[in-house]
């Protein structure tokens, strides 16, 4: 037991009272005056196209090139596309998907998980329109099937975009919380970036190109 005077012991609690992280009120008064400030605008990819170089790639079909390019590099492009226009998806039924000899995703389920099938939500009249429209072209291109007796029921939701139309996604939270956490996620973003520095070919593979069970 150390023997302390009145003095000391008074000093020892002043110190435990005091906070253990210094306050930099320059910082704090730099994200004061920042939130006050708007965010820069948002560019947009096709304010600078040409839309009379649309037809000259596939006739009927919607392709824009930007117009900012010179008459001999704009040519290229779009001989380049004509060239190779028959790789391109120009409507969701010409993305047939990989083959299931190639890759097929399985969920990684926690057996001891209950299934959940969640209350389902009502909609306005025009929303439902909306997502039996969106359905309906999911159906007919064979990327979703329908099934009688589902263990898993999850709701729709409706995510509105920039352009006044809907982007149909499904309430997956009750399924991400019966999948196990991965110890190992994916690389930063900035990092892959970086990574494909100097690179010629950019090949990516969207979300119904290969088949989940």
């Amino acid at each position: 037991m150390l023997n302390l005077s009145k003095e000391e012991r008074r000093e020892g609690r002043k110190n435990l009272r005091k906070p253990k992280t210094q306050i930099n009120e320059e910082r704090i008064q730099y994200l004061v005056q920042n939130q006050t400030k708007r965010p820069l605008p948002r560019s947009n990819p096709w304010k600078n196209s040409s839309p009379s170089s649309s037809h000259l790639v596939n006739p009927g079909k919607v392709t824009k090139i930007g117009s900012k390019m010179t008459e001999k590099v704009q040519n290229q492009v779009i001989n380049c596309l004509r060239k190779n226009k028959d790789i391109f998806a120009w409507t969701p039924q010409d993305l047939e998907g990989i083959d299931l000899g190639v890759i097929t995703h399985h969920l990684n389920l926690d057996p001891r998980v209950k299934p959940v099938k969640q209350k389902k939500r009502h909609f306005g009249l025009e929303i439902d329109k909306i997502i039996q429209g969106e359905v309906n072209k999911l159906l007919s291109v064979r990327y979703i099937k329908e099934i009688q007796f589902p263990e898993w029921l999850s709701n729709v939701v409706l995510v509105p975009k920039s352009g006044g139309k809907w982007r149909m996604s499904i309430d997956f939270r009750d399924l991400n919380k019966a999948c196990p956490k991965d110890f190992y996620p994916l690389h930063r973003i900035d990092q892959l970036v970086d990574s494909m520095s100097g690179c010629e070919l950019l090949s990516m593979m969207g979300a119904h190109k290969d088949t989940i069970r």
